[in-house]
Parts: structure tokens; C-alpha cells; sequence
């Protein structure tokens, strides 16, 4: 990484992430990182906003000028509302995770799909034809659900409000087709799936740190030959990552969701190209994982 002392300057422009809680964010740190490494003016900081204060937080991006947001959980979905214009899929899928300012208009736009459907290939994941398990029904499973109902041959989408999980499921057969099915997330369910499901994708914030030791299924579910995706990053080896390891999945792990997603709204907003190496390695020595 550069070693250049990193200054804040009075003309420093601000990106920023606002989610809540947002501690356990790896954002400020990947993309910190690429300013620093292409001497860009740019610092990026993360904001803790309540749902409550969700409007002020957008009307304090105009007022402050902050050139470019993303948005996590639980945002992803609710900030629409208070912005100018939404890129067409994004609109489709519902959900946005990044905000561009011009002079004051904000335009929203996800990269959390196109992110994690390269994530996937990459890893050697063949969607085409498959059985897919989601679990969650929230910003980030809409992203999964519109990119991946045309390949896949069928997707159970589980969330524990089941109106929610059937209503996401309604919408997305309407606009895409594909077949999608929502259900009420219980034991039964995955007891009753499981055996038939190609590839699982944990796309809830269960497990994410403080509560590490959490997991959305448990390891008795699982069998050798599942691909796991666990979107979360933080810990990098979730409890379900670590179990699905040890019953012999093929898995995935959130960070390179991270990073593909970071990357793509880094170039929107800079019309530059990150380094994803520069990104995923500063999270690591972050940690301090060797």
C-alpha cells in the first residue's frame, strides 16, 4: 500500500457509507486505500444514521456537498424516496447501495448485484439451471433475486416475515420471470429443501460481528455437496463459512462481494479504476491476517 501521509486538506472532497449500525464496515478502509494509492484528494468516512434520520441524512448530503454515498442495511430500500432520479434496473430491483452526487441532484444506483453475480462466477459458481436457497428477504437479497431469477431453474426465497418473502417473490416473477417461490423461514422449511437446493445464500446480517458465533442455519442442514454463499464480510469466516468448510462445501465468503461491488461504484464516482488486489489486501492486513 502507499505509504504517503494521507492529509485532509480544506479542499478534500467526502464519500461516505451511512447504514445502522455501520461499525463493523470495511468500506472506509478499501476505499481509503485506492484515494490514497491514485493521490486523490478524497476521503471516504462512515455515518451511523437512524432510520428516523434518514431524510436529513440525504438533505445533509446536498447541504454539505458529499460527492458520493453508499448505503447498507437497513437503507437499501427506504432512501429511494428521497432522491432525484434511480438508474432503471435499480429501480426494477428496488434497492439501491450507492448514490452519486451532481451538483446537488442525487442519482441512485446498485451495484450489490452485478457485484455478487461476479463474485459467484469467480468463484466457479454455476448459477444456470440450479437450485437456489435465500435466506432473507431484505436490500441485499432483492439485488441476488433480479440477478439471478433468469439462470437459476428455481429459487426459495425464506425470510422469518413471510408476507415479505411472498411479496418480493410476486414482484420479481412480475418483472423478470423465473421461477421464485417465497416462504416463512423455519427448521421445518430448510429440513424440508435443503436436500434438493444446489446453492445456499445467507443474505442476513445473521452472524455479522458483534454476534460472531450466530448462524443462520445450522450445521446438521448442511451437506457436501452445497455451494455456501455467506454475504457477510465481517467476520470474514462466518460461523456458517466455518461449518459449511468443515462438512466439505465449496464456499464464498462476503468479502469479494465487497470488493466488486466497491469497485464499481468507485469507477461511477471517480471515472477511475481501483485496484481490487489494493482492496481486499488492505482489509486483510487490517485484521492482521497473514
Amino acid at each position: 500500500m502507499n505509504s504517503k501521509v494521507f492529509s485532509i486538506t480544506g479542499s478534500t472532497r467526502v464519500y461516505c457509507l451511512i447504514g445502522h449500525p455501520v461499525e463493523h464496515s470495511f468500506s472506509p478502509i478499501m476505499h481509503n486505500a485506492n484515494f490514497q494509492d491514485l493521490n486523490l484528494d478524497y476521503v471516504y468516512i462512515a455515518f451511523d444514521v437512524h432510520p428516523d434520520h434518514l431524510e436529513k441524512a440525504i438533505n445533509g448530503m446536498r447541504a454539505l456537498g458529499i460527492k458520493g454515498m453508499n448505503v447498507t442495511i437497513p437503507h437499501k430500500e427506504s432512501v429511494i424516496q428521497y432522491l432525484d432520479e434511480i438508474e432503471e434496473v435499480s429501480m426494477k430491483i428496488g434497492a439501491i447501495n450507492t448514490i452519486k452526487n451532481e451538483s446537488g441532484y442525487l442519482i441512485g444506483r446498485n451495484t450489490d448485484a452485478a457485484g455478487a453475480r461476479k463474485s459467484l462466477i469467480d468463484a466457479g459458481c454455476n448459477i444456470s439451471g440450479k437450485k437456489i436457497l435465500i435466506l432473507g428477504a431484505g436490500g441485499v437479497s432483492r439485488a441476488l433475486c433480479f440477478i439471478l431469477a433468469e439462470e437459476a431453474e428455481e429459487i426459495i426465497l425464506a425470510d422469518i416475515f413471510e408476507e415479505r418473502s411472498k411479496d418480493l417473490a410476486n414482484e420479481v416473477k412480475d418483472k423478470m420471470g423465473g421461477n421464485i417461490k417465497g416462504r416463512l423461514s423455519t427448521k421445518e422449511l430448510i429440513a424440508e429443501e435443503i436436500n434438493s437446493v444446489d446453492i445456499l445464500i445467507n443474505a442476513t446480517p445473521i452472524g455479522m460481528y458483534p454476534k460472531i458465533e450466530a448462524t443462520p442455519i445450522s450445521k446438521e442442514f448442511l451437506h457436501s455437496d452445497l455451494f455456501v454463499f455467506d454475504v457477510v464480510y465481517n467476520p470474514l469466516n462466518t460461523k456458517l463459512m466455518k461449518n459449511a468448510v468443515e462438512i466439505g462445501c465449496k464456499t464464498l465468503g462476503g468479502l469479494d462481494m465487497l470488493v466488486n461491488q466497491g469497485i464499481l461504484a468507485f469507477e461511477w464516482w471517480t471515472g477511475k479504476s481501483p485496484k481490487s488486489n489494493l482492496m481486499k489486501n488492505a482489509i486483510i492486513e487490517f485484521l492482521g491476517i497473514s
